[in-house]
């Protein structure tokens, strides 16, 4: 009984966490754009307090060095286009520029959105995602890529000075309509209540357990002696 009031306690308290992380992350999209954080502010990165942080940034892309991965969008299937962009104060980000369809992958047929020369970016920070796709990992020496892991995609193209972390594009259209950027998913799973109240009802039915069984104990005791 004990046991399992514990854990609702637990649960208790990561509800409250998580209503939290939702409220200051529904801060951070209606917010006005920052300006991208630099290598100064890279070890304090945090998943609580900067993922989905809108941010703005500019310079130049490598579309030679742009990295495909896997996806699943309200589009469909396809992949998202990663690009490497040299921002001006002289360090690389990864730009998850939006979606393609598995028919437009080849640059050749998006060459209208292969954007050339200075270019200014608005869109939500994401930290890098080592571990992989669900059930794959990247496979980098075959060039399959499940997740979009920023150190895995930096060594593999010979990147240096990168950014830990990626930025989704916002829906600004791209010359000829690819990739497709304004996707960005934004959920949280939130069951911690559901998990609270049934370690509740499991201490409640434990105890009562326990009451029925010192209670028939007793009167067993009894009916010997008399």
């Amino acid at each position: 009984m004990v046991v399992f009031a514990a854990l609702g306690c637990w649960q208790v308290k990561r509800l409250a966490w998580k209503r939290d992380l939702i409220a200051r992350v529904e801060q951070r999209l209606a917010a006005a754009p920052a300006p991208a954080p630099g290598p100064a502010a890279w070890p304090g990165l945090s998943a609580d307090e900067d993922a989905y942080r809108r941010v703005r940034l500019g310079g130049v892309f490598d579309h030679r060095r742009e990295t495909l991965v896997q996806a699943v969008t309200d589009l469909g299937p396809g992949f998202w286009v990663m690009t490497p962009l040299r921002v001006d104060q002289g360090f690389t980000v990864l730009v998850n520029r939006g979606f393609v369809p598995a028919d437009r992958v080849a640059q050749s047929s998006r060459t209208a959105g292969l954007v050339q020369g200075e270019t200014r970016i608005v869109g939500l920070l994401r930290l890098t995602e080592p571990r992989g796709g669900f059930l794959r990992r990247n496979q980098p020496e075959a060039g399959r890529w499940y997740s979009r892991d920023v150190a895995a995609i930096a060594r593999t193209r010979g990147l240096a000075n990168v950014a830990p972390y990626f930025v989704d594009a916002d829906a600004t259209a791209n010359r000829g309509g690819l990739p497709r950027g304004g996707l960005t998913v934004v959920r949280f799973a939130n069951s911690h209540l559901i998990y609270a109240l049934t370690w509740f009802a499991l201490a409640l039915f434990c105890g009562g357990a326990a009451v029925y069984v010192l209670t028939q104990g007793r009167g067993d005791r009894r009916k010997a002696t008399a």
